[in-house]
C-alpha cells in the first residue's frame, strides 16, 4: 500500500467556497490519533492540519510507524494555512517528520482573500513561503484558485509571477466551484453574489497553462504543475490507481476492489472508534466502475490511458471500443496518441470531464 491519508477535520474559520468536512470546535482535536504494508507516502489533509502542533504530528507518525513499515525517504506532506506557519511552528513540523508542505494560499490579492473569507493576508502568504524555505523545506506546493468574481486576468497573472518569484517547486490550481451547502452557494441562490463565469474560468485556465509552461512547470495532471519532476507522490498514487488507506472523519480508502469512506461527524467517529468498530461504509466496485474511473482519472494526467492496460484488465472488446472512440477524438484535435497511450491535447484539456464521459461503459 503506497500511501496513507490522515484527515484533520478542524479549521479556525469556514472559507465561503469550502465543502470539505471540518469543525471550528477544537475541543476534541487531541482525540483523533489513530491506532503489513510499506508506506511510500503519508499525507495530512483537512480541514487544517497545521492547527496541530509539531508534537501532535510526531505522535501520529509514531503510531503509524508502529503499525506499518515506512520507507526511509517517504514523502510526508502536511497541508497548512499561511497564518499558522511561524518560525517555531515550521521548525517543530520539520523535526516532527514533515518533509513536504502544501500551503493553502489561494490568492496573493487581499480583496480576493477577503471575498473567500480566508484568515490570512497576501503579505502573510508570501512570508509563509519564505519562512518555510528558511526552515529547510525544499519541497513546497501552493494552492491557487482562479475564476473568482474579483480576480481579473491581470491579477491572475500577478499571482503566478509572485509564485514563480518565490521559487516554489509545485503548483495546484483549481477553478472555483460552487458546492452545495456552502456560504457561496447560499449567497448565489439569494442573488447576493454573481455565479461562476465559464468563459472567465476557461480564459484563466489558458493563462495558467501558458505561464506555467513558460516558467518550467510540467502539467502532469490537469490541475497540478511541477518543476524538476517533483510531482506529488501521494496524489499521483491516486491517479495511477494504487491502494491507499484513509484515517479520520470523511476520509476515503481504496484497496483495488472496493472503496470505503468514513463517517462525516467528529464526535460519532470518535465514539465508534472507541467501541472498536470502523465508522465507515463500503462500496464494492464493478468492472464497469473500475474502467470508468480509470479513464476519468488517467485522462487527467500526462500519462493518459494505456491501451495495453485496458486490454489486459478489461478485455479486448473494451479496448477496441476505446480505440475507435479515441480515433474520433484525435481527428477533432482533442487527443494525441503516443505509442499505446492516449492523452489529451492542449485543446482537449479544456474539456477533460466531458471527453472522459464519452468513453464510459454504462
Amino acid at each position: 500500500m503506497p500511501g496513507i491519508y490522515i484527515h484533520i477535520p478542524f479549521c479556525k474559520q469556514a472559507c465561503h467556497y469550502c465543502d470539505f468536512h471540518f469543525s471550528t470546535v477544537l475541543k476534541s482535536k487531541g482525540d483523533l490519533s489513530s491506532p503489513g504494508s510499506i508506506l511510500q507516502t503519508i499525507y495530512f489533509g483537512g480541514g487544517t492540519p497545521s492547527l496541530l502542533s509539531g508534537d501532535e504530528i510526531k505522535n501520529i507518525l509514531t503510531v503509524i510507524r508502529k503499525n506499518f513499515t515506512v520507507e526511509d525517504k517517504a514523502e510526508i506532506t502536511l497541508e497548512a494555512n499561511p497564518d499558522d506557519l511561524t518560525r517555531e511552528k515550521l521548525e517543530s513540523l520539520r523535526l516532527g517528520g514533515v518533509n513536504r508542505l502544501s500551503i493553502g494560499i489561494q490568492s496573493f490579492d487581499d480583496e480576493d482573500l477577503k471575498w473567500m473569507n480566508r484568515a490570512h493576508s497576501a503579505a502573510q502568504a508570501i512570508e509563509s513561503v519564505k519562512l518555510s524555505q528558511e526552515a529547510g523545506f525544499d519541497n513546497i506546493t501552493i494552492d491557487l484558485i482562479y475564476g473568482t468574481p474579483l480576480l481579473t486576468d491581470e491579477q491572475w497573472k500577478i499571482n503566478f509571477s509572485t509564485a514563480f518569484d518565490l521559487n516554489v517547486q509545485h503548483l495546484s490550481c483549481y477553478a472555483l466551484t460552487v458546492e452545495p451547502r456552502t456560504a457561496l452557494a447560499h449567497a448565489i441562490a439569494k442573488k447576493n453574489q454573481a455565479g461562476v463565469e465559464d468563459g472567465k474560468q476557461a480564459k484563466h485556465f489558458g493563462i495558467l497553462m501558458e505561464m506555467a509552461a513558460r516558467n518550467g512547470f510540467e502539467q502532469y495532471e490537469i490541475s497540478n504543475f511541477a518543476r524538476g519532476g517533483l510531482y506529488s507522490k501521494h496524489n499521483s498514487s491516486y491517479w495511477l490507481g494504487e491502494k491507499y488507506l484513509g484515517v479520520g472523519p470523511s476520509s476515503h480508502s481504496f484497496n483495488g476492489e472496493s472503496r470505503q469512506w468514513n463517517i462525516r461527524n467528529n464526535n460519532e467517529y470518535i465514539r465508534i472508534i472507541n467501541e472498536g468498530k470502523i465508522p465507515a461504509e463500503t462500496e464494492i466496485l464493478t468492472e464497469q466502475n473500475k474502467f470508468n474511473e480509470y479513464v476519468m482519472v488517467s485522462l487527467r494526467t500526462m500519462w493518459g490511458c494505456d491501451l495495453e492496460k485496458i486490454s489486459k484488465d478489461y478485455g479486448t472488446d473494451v479496448a477496441e471500443t476505446f480505440f475507435r472512440q479515441a480515433k474520433k477524438k484525435i481527428e477533432t484535435g482533442l487527443m494525441i496518441q503516443q505509442n499505446q497511450n492516449f492523452i489529451l491535447s492542449e485543446k482537449g484539456k479544456f474539456f477533460a470531464d466531458r471527453i472522459a464521459a464519452d468513453f464510459f461503459v454504462v
